[in-house]
């Protein structure tokens, strides 16, 4: 069997995600009509600071990014559920929550906190991004040392990741 980029023959199947894994990007330059981040290069950006050859004639499109289209749809990549939280964490756990994903929202604008539910004792966070809830949960477990990690990813289809985070007492 050939390696590398054409990894199959014509009349085989192609690769498990070989067909749309690195899709060729579009030329120009892309706003988001919600948050106004750029598509240029094959990424998505925060602004066009980076972006070099800037000219007249250079196709410009207005599309909904990724990162909103899922917030529009109702859709997430990530959920993190916390659990038995004890009154006075709650707030502090709330700051590092905001504080962790904003960071993390610098570095990749498709990283984005879609919203905390609270309720009592339970907050239910959902994320775009299902490494993102991923790495909250590890920072929160880091910070808070009396806790349980529970994680669970999604299908192939569905790659939602669930991990819940239960507050020992």
């Amino acid at each position: 069997m050939k390696r590398g980029r054409n990894a199959y023959t014509p009349g085989q199947r192609p690769l498990r995600g070989h067909t749309n894994e690195f899709p060729k990007g579009k030329g120009g330059v892309v706003f988001c009509k919600v948050c106004n981040i750029v598509y240029f290069k094959k990424s998505w950006h925060h602004n066009l600071r980076r972006h070099k050859n800037l000219h007249e004639d250079l196709a410009v499109a207005f599309v909904v990014c990724p990162a909103c289209a899922m917030i529009q749809n109702g859709k997430y990549e990530g959920r993190v559920v916390l659990t038995n939280m004890p009154p006075l964490v709650r707030e502090n756990l709330e700051n590092l929550i905001h504080a962790f994903t904003h960071r993390a929202y610098q570095r990749d604008p498709l990283d984005r906190l879609i919203a905390i539910k609270k309720q009592n004792a339970t907050f239910e966070i959902t994320t775009t991004e299902n490494q993102l809830a991923a790495k909250l949960a590890k920072k929160i477990k880091d910070v808070y040392k009396k806790v349980r990690v529970n994680v669970s990813y999604g299908h192939a289809k569905d790659k939602a990741s669930e991990i819940t985070i239960a507050f020992l007492s």
